[in-house]
């Protein structure tokens, strides 16, 4: 479905790659508010938790999209050696 025929990869889909990022994001962050309810830290506690939170969700962000495009792109230099821009 949308595949190449041969190989079954999948293209870069801009959509799909939103949607797995922002999914990751939202895991880590829906994590860190678990951890706030169960644990009921005090404030600077409750501030690192937080902090760690968004980092961890920029950091899986980064982590998932690094991920999708890589293997889009996967062996794609080696299709195109004969293209004088590569």
């Amino acid at each position: 479905m949308g595949g190449h025929p041969v190989t079954g990869r999948r293209g870069l889909s801009l959509g799909r790659l939103a949607l797995f990022s922002l999914g990751a994001a939202v895991a880590v962050l829906a994590l860190s508010v678990v951890l706030l309810n169960v644990l009921r830290p005090s404030p600077p506690i409750a501030l690192l938790i937080v902090a760690a939170g968004l980092v961890g969700a920029v950091a899986a962000m980064g982590v998932v999209s690094h991920r999708m495009v890589g293997r889009a792109t996967a062996g794609q230099d080696d299709d195109d050696r004969d293209d004088p821009t590569h």
